[in-house]
């Protein structure tokens, strides 16, 4: 799909065709299938009545978690991105064209259709062939956390075949992590969303992007 489609609408339509993946695996059965693979999203994607209530405890939770592990993380990311960019000049603040469309663009049509195929469907059908086994920061993992962000990164490695591409398998890491902590992706998800969106912000703040 990456090379078939207009370089324009290709990553929209990766989105698309991992969610329609997802849809096709796991969203098409009962509700308590959708749950086992965390799919729920406070059962935004259960085929049960929307709770108000339900999702709005869902959402702050996905966010609690999300900021908690992005308070940590990221300020060692941006030093990391500076000297690995051999960024001298000042950070400046550019916002992109608009803000929003930015941040709907990186939570539906990136972080959701990408958290919900790897992390949804992919580590939890790999955790029932690969049992975890260890835990890490309060979360039970095992070869499926690993496997998972492995294709992850050399999914991205195809799609645009540079090496730094693989460097994804570290926030995989994160997202993997955050999957099994919570038991969900609604974390994975607001966190990928905001990594995407830290890393745009440094990469136009520093002059490396338009």
């Amino acid at each position: 799909m990456s090379y078939a489609a207009p370089k324009s609408y290709a990553g929209t339509l990766v989105g698309l065709t991992f969610f329609a993946a997802t849809s096709w695996l796991v969203l098409r059965y009962d509700e308590s299938t959708i749950r086992a693979h965390g799919l729920s999203l406070g059962g935004l994607l259960e085929p049960v009545p929307l709770s108000a209530r339900r999702l709005a405890r869902a959402a702050l939770h996905a966010v609690a978690w999300a900021t908690l592990v992005a308070t940590i993380v990221f300020p060692l990311f941006w030093l990391g991105y500076r000297l690995y960019w051999g960024a001298t000049s000042p950070f400046v603040l550019r916002p992109p064209p608009s803000l929003a469309d930015e941040i709907a663009a990186q939570l539906l049509v990136v972080a959701l259709p990408e958290e919900a195929f790897f992390r949804g469907y992919l580590q939890s059908a790999l955790d029932r062939v690969f049992p975890p086994r260890f835990r890490v920061a309060g979360a039970t993992l095992g070869p499926a956390w690993l496997l998972s962000s492995a294709i992850f990164a050399i999914g991205h490695v195809l799609t645009i075949q540079h090496p730094a591409r693989l460097a994804v398998f570290f926030p995989a890491l994160l997202f993997g992590w955050l999957r099994a902590r919570t038991g969900g992706i609604g974390a994975p998800v607001v966190f990928h969303a905001a990594c995407n969106l830290l890393s745009l912000t440094l990469a136009r703040g520093y002059g490396l992007s338009p």
